[in-house]
């Protein structure tokens, strides 16, 4: 009896940190010479309420954010985050297309558009995210798929 337990204990803990894993999977980044797209992924609920509140998005079961951030490579190789136009749409496997109306944040010295989308838990997601620098001529673009678990 305390095989099967102890059986099980294991097989409970690889499911969640497998679960836990594709959670923090998603971020990336794309590089495309002297500027890098940024992005990451996750449920609102995984905000604070005052941070929800603050950016005038709703917490909720079945609605995800994408970050998306525009950085510049500096002479000396650091990274600069700049302002630009973010757009984009996220399509479940079934094909159904949502446009994103990305958002303009400004804090500090960083900058970075967000977006709310709905997903349903377990469903793959697939993300076409067009970035344009200001005073850059060509877009950025970025294609990426994630599943969002509700928590």
């Amino acid at each position: 009896m305390m095989k099967h337990i102890r059986a099980f204990t294991t097989f409970l803990t690889a499911t969640l940190l497998t679960l836990a894993s594709l959670q923090a999977q998603a971020a990336g980044s794309q590089d495309f010479g002297d500027y890098q797209v940024h992005w990451s992924v996750l449920p609102s609920t995984f905000l604070s309420p005052e941070v929800a509140k603050a950016n005038d998005l709703q917490r909720s079961k079945g609605i995800g954010i994408v970050n998306i951030s525009i950085m510049q490579e500096q002479d000396n190789g650091a990274l600069k985050p700049v302002s630009g136009q973010v757009e984009g749409k996220v399509s479940n496997d079934i094909q159904q297309i949502n446009f994103l109306a990305f958002r303009r944040i400004e804090e500090g010295d960083a900058v970075y558009f967000i977006a709310e989308y709905q997903y349903r838990s377990g469903e793959l997601m697939t993300f076409n995210i067009t970035a344009r620098p200001t005073g850059h001529r060509q877009d950025l673009s970025v294609r990426f798929a994630h599943t969002l678990f509700s928590d």
